[in-house]
């Protein structure tokens, strides 16, 4: 909350369609979309925001639910973390309910969205991780109702950027029916507010593990090289046993892969890391090991 009003902007919309809002913002070039607002007021109250016309999306009822599809489901981009944290979510895609949870205060949560999360990308943003190891997709609203889908990935890389006048209308998400966890570690950053993040999810059909690091770079980080590795020391036959030495290995190695060594210097000597990345490196370790033994227990 602020002590001091903002400065109002000059026009609002509230459209009730997905192509209602493209057609206002594509109206309005200036304007800036709004759903839970809870980056967006923060910007405003700081000051480092002054938009000139808003364009509301709480009105949108078609992208506050979600439905099955093709063995995926299709959320929309106005649910809130509140809504993704219940049980019937956590029972369709448990680490993103488990994401949602641990999103802030219930304030936060019951106003904070899943589009919202995506389009302000702020590196700390609890689904990011979880969306980027589920390798989902975006329906991308634009002008004229056209349609066209990317990966969460390549918009959080800037591969692929919104267009003028395109708004975030649903996510797509696979539903592979095996375990998924979402662990995080907060500090001294603000309430709830990650240092690091991992998100781990099984894919037994392609007998595969999926992990992302989050909140330690500006997008979420995929180790493949580890993910491949371990997926072979996995017994998937056998109630997808591994041996304990393999989760120590699993969580250095993911680590290491996100938070590498300095560059050698001119003599050839590695210097050390400074003591806070250190403890950085040993937490996104920490975070691993446990995902991976709480996914395969």
């Amino acid at each position: 909350m602020s002590t001091h009003a903002p400065q109002a902007a000059q026009a609002v919309t509230l459209p009730t369609t997905l192509d209602e809002a493209v057609a206002a913002l594509t109206a309005m070039p200036a304007a800036v979309p709004v759903a839970g607002g809870t980056d967006l007021m923060a910007a405003v109250n700081s000051g480092q925001l002054r938009p000139a016309a808003l364009v509301g999306l709480g009105k949108i009822s078609e992208i506050r639910g979600w439905q099955y599809l093709d063995g995926h489901a299709l959320l929309g981009a106005g649910l809130t973390h509140a809504r993704m944290g219940r049980p019937d979510f956590a029972a369709l895609i448990p680490a993103l309910a488990a994401s949602a949870r641990a999103a802030g205060p219930p304030h936060i949560r019951n106003a904070g969205t899943l589009g919202g999360n995506i389009a302000s990308a702020a590196p700390t943003g609890d689904a990011l991780p979880v969306l980027a190891a589920l390798e989902a997709t975006l329906i991308i609203a634009g002008p004229g109702g056209a349609r066209r889908e990317l990966p969460v990935s390549h918009l959080l890389a800037g591969m692929d950027l919104l267009r003028p006048g395109e708004l975030i209308g649903y996510v797509r998400v696979p539903l592979l029916h095996a375990p998924q966890v979402f662990l995080k570690a907060t500090g001294r950053t603000g309430p709830g507010r990650a240092v690091a993040s991992v998100a781990l999810v099984l894919d037994p059909a392609r007998r595969g593990v999926r992990c992302a690091v989050g909140a330690i770079a500006p997008m979420p980080l995929r180790p493949l090289d580890a993910e491949q590795w371990v997926a072979q020391l996995i017994d998937w036959d056998n109630n997808r046993a591994i041996v304990p030495e393999a989760l120590n290995a699993f969580g250095e190695y993911v680590a290491a892969a996100c938070i590498p060594d300095a560059a050698p210097g001119e003599d050839g000597t590695v210097p050390p890391l400074p003591p806070a990345v250190l403890h950085l490196r040993r937490t996104v370790a920490a975070l691993a090991r446990r995902a991976l033994g709480r996914a395969l227990s």
